[in-house]
């Protein structure tokens, strides 16, 4: 309904209704705007058009049905999320998830169904039933123990749909339910790309955690899915077996080499080896004060990979080959210019 997308468009801007009667150069003021995203009065069309302009969507857009909410909102660093840049993350994930439940319509395909392990929610009452539950979820989904080469195609086989989105530097990530009516909600997990890909991936299971951990007592529900994280991330028998089970100090090339072999940072693989009592707390403490001093502002060695979300470009340019939408209207579902998406379905010169 228009007065839903008008909303979810201005919040996707990060704009006031202030801010938008002043782009629109006071076509309307507002508190006019203020009644279109009530639904108690509509535009004309000359100023749907600015409207359209001022916000950088089609008029089609606006005039487009939207009925999905988020539901469970789960932000990382809630604390020191601003109010505004909570609204703009919402609302950029809202229009997001909307287009890929378009295109998924369109080519009359349900979402993949959540792959959730019979087991959860896990009840974590310490640090043995986090384990317990990293192993399960592997167990479950036939991980092994390998290292995971793609968080982000893991997750969206199993159901989860990624969102990788430009966030404020408040954001990691977050998880949440996204539901429209008359349909089951659809888990969805969200997180910065101003991150390096180890955080990424780091955040990815993080976030899963959030979505399978029932945490119990007085147990902090962050410390737990961090744990998590890392115990998903590098199983703990597999790194007994690359590393020992007592060590008293750790080169810098050795602990390069197993964070890119199980693909996190170099931090969180030191903090793994203290958590399963590989090394002590001293001998983390002068791992960190010497080699790992400046890890936390730079990861050494970083990862080259891309683990970008594929899915939903992939069901667009399916919906393309087989005239479900026209060039312009997969333009507008993937937030191209259509220009660029010509110059793409065109191919490379010869």
């Amino acid at each position: 309904m228009f007065h839903e997308r008008l909303k979810l468009a201005r919040r996707c801007k990060g704009l006031s209704l202030r801010n938008l009667a002043t782009r629109i150069n006071g076509a309307v003021s507002a508190q006019a705007i203020g009644k279109y995203e009530r639904g108690e009065m509509m535009p004309s069309s000359t100023v749907c058009i600015a409207l359209s302009k001022a916000l950088g969507v089609s008029v089609s857009y606006l005039l487009s049905p939207s009925d999905i909410v988020l539901e469970n909102v789960e932000f990382r660093k809630l604390v020191s999320t601003k109010a505004r840049e909570r609204a703009l993350v919402e609302g950029a994930v809202l229009d997001h998830v909307d287009r890929y439940l378009q295109i998924e319509e369109l080519l009359n395909l349900s979402s993949v169904q959540w792959d959730q392990p019979a087991e959860t929610p896990f009840p974590v009452h310490g640090p043995e039933d986090i384990e317990h539950a990293a192993e399960s979820v592997r167990s479950a989904w036939n991980l092994g123990g390998d290292p995971i080469l793609d968080m982000t195609e893991l997750l969206e086989e199993r159901g989860i749909k990624v969102l990788k989105l430009d966030f404020p530097s408040s954001v990691d990530g977050f998880t949440c339910n996204i539901r429209r009516s008359g349909t089951d909600g659809v888990p969805t997990v969200i997180c910065s790309t101003n991150k390096s890909i180890e955080r990424q991936r780091f955040t990815l299971a993080h976030e899963l955690g959030h979505l399978l951990l029932d945490v119990k007592g007085g147990f902090d529900a962050e410390k737990a899915c961090q744990r998590f994280a890392s115990a998903f991330l590098v199983p703990r028998e597999e790194l007994f077996g690359e590393v020992g089970t007592g060590r008293h100090a750790f080169g810098y090339g050795e602990i390069i080499e197993i964070k890119k072999m199980f693909g996190v940072s170099a931090a969180a693989l030191v903090v793994r080896f203290r958590d399963l009592g590989i090394i002590n707390e001293a001998t983390l403490r002068k791992i960190f004060s010497g080699m790992g001093r400046h890890w936390r502002k730079q990861e050494p060695s970083p990862l080259e990979r891309d683990e970008s979300p594929r899915r939903f470009q992939r069901l667009c340019f399916r919906a393309l080959a087989e005239k479900a939408i026209s060039g312009s209207k997969a333009a507008e579902l993937m937030g191209l210019p259509v220009s660029k998406m010509e110059r793409i379905l065109s191919g490379p010169l010869e």
